[in-house]
C-alpha cells in the first residue's frame, strides 16, 4: 500500500487527526490526543506501528516476517509493521482498525462520547 492511501484510511477514522512531534519524516495518527499509529514514511519499506492486542501480538510476529515488535514502543502491546509488500492490505486495514479501536477502547467514557457525538 502506498503512503498516500495509508494515510487517508487512517484519517478516515472517525476524529483522527495527523501531527509530527517527532519530525516530518514520522507522522503520528492519533485519536483524542492518543497515538494509534506511528508512519516512518521516508523510509524504505515505509514502516507503520500500530497497537495490538497483546493476545495476538506472537501470532502476527511468528506469521510474518514483516511484523516486528513496536520500535521504541511498549513491545507487548506495539508492532512495527515493514509494508515491503508481504502483508496483504485487507490484513493491514484490520490491523489500523484494531488499533484505533483499542486506543477509542481505552479513552475515558466521556471522550468515547465527545468522539461518537462528532
Amino acid at each position: 500500500m502506498e503512503y498516500d492511501e495509508l494515510e487517508k484510511r487512517l484519517l478516515s477514522q472517525k476524529g483522527a487527526a495527523k501531527d509530527f512531534p517527532f519530525g516530518e519524516d514520522v507522522a503520528v495518527f492519533k485519536v483524542v490526543g492518543k497515538m494509534f499509529a506511528l508512519v516512518a514514511w521516508a523510509d524504505e519499506p515505509t514502516r507503520i506501528t500500530l497497537k495490538c492486542d497483546p493476545e495476538e501480538v506472537d501470532f502476527f510476529r511468528s506469521t510474518y516476517a514483516a511484523i516486528q515488535p513496536g520500535y521504541y514502543m511498549n513491545k507487548r502491546h506495539w508492532n512495527t509493521i515493514s509494508l515491503d509488500g508481504t502483508i496483504p492490505d485487507d490484513l493491514l486495514l484490520e490491523m489500523i482498525e484494531s488499533s484505533y479501536d483499542l486506543v477509542v477502547r481505552g479513552l475515558s467514557r466521556a471522550e468515547r462520547q465527545r468522539l461518537l457525538a462528532d
